[in-house]
């Protein structure tokens, strides 16, 4: 097995079942989108990934997508290259209260895009908040804010 567990302590705390809101806003602070979620943080004692998120979307309408990204440790980060995305994420070593990660990302469907999240988890491993800034010809035009708490 890797050395994710001990690399990455604070992405580690998020092993389990995360239920919450994602809420899309634009530019002008207009919310574009909201919807439901479900994720599943996990990892793996074996096989091919050392990381292993699955994101479940519910919308009001009735509407569901769900997507897998699956993910490997190395150089004290993890590294996504799946169908939908490419990018990493890493702990932030400066965060002396062991809270928080970093991703960024280009989506494949979308060129010209990319995207910064920080993920912020409670000291209790209970909640987390999330918010990612997307940018399209490195402009920023919207962001996303996501709340979640842990179900599992």
């Amino acid at each position: 097995m890797s050395d994710i567990r001990t690399g990455m302590p604070v992405l580690l705390r998020h092993l389990g079942e995360w239920e919450g809101e994602y809420i899309y806003i634009d530019a002008d602070g207009n919310v574009i989108d909201r919807h439901k979620s479900h994720l599943t943080c996990k990892f793996p004692d074996g096989g091919e990934y050392d990381y292993y998120q699955i994101n479940r979307y519910m919308w009001a309408d009735g509407r569901t997508e769900e997507h897998h990204f699956p993910a490997k440790y190395c150089d004290g980060r993890i590294w996504w290259d799946t169908e939908r995305i490419k990018g990493w994420a890493s702990d932030v070593a400066l965060d002396m209260a062991g809270r928080t990660t970093m991703l960024t990302w280009v989506r494949k469907d979308m060129p010209d895009h990319y995207l910064y999240e920080m993920i912020q988890i409670s000291a209790d491993n209970t909640k987390r908040a999330r918010t990612w800034h997307w940018f399209r010809n490195d402009e920023l035009y919207q962001r996303t804010i996501i709340k979640e708490r842990r179900v599992k």
